[in-house]
């Protein structure tokens, strides 16, 4: 696998020191693969959490969690009731 390759475990555990992340990515390639990473690592299938619970997932590896739940959600990876009390993860 190369650095290129979007499920290339490398490329994302570069991005990781000490199992924290040591900054979100700015290129939107980088950041899709972190974000695919996070949702299958922290968040299982067919499960709801409220944004309290993915918020502590989220702190587990970067204290930006806000701006992580708002990537995830945005990039489609997590989805989020209309009143914000509960996501899910989406696959496929």
């Amino acid at each position: 696998m190369t650095d290129h390759d979007p499920h290339s475990s490398s490329a994302v555990s570069a991005l990781f020191s000490q199992g924290r992340l040591t900054s979100i990515p700015r290129k939107t390639a980088r950041r899709e693969q972190l974000l695919a990473h996070l949702a299958a690592a922290l968040f299982e299938t067919d499960r709801s959490y409220s944004e309290r619970e993915v918020n502590e997932a989220l702190l587990t590896v970067h204290d930006d969690c806000s701006a992580l739940r708002r990537y995830l959600v945005t990039g489609g990876l997590l989805s989020r009731t209309r009143d914000g009390s509960s996501y899910r993860r989406v696959t496929g």
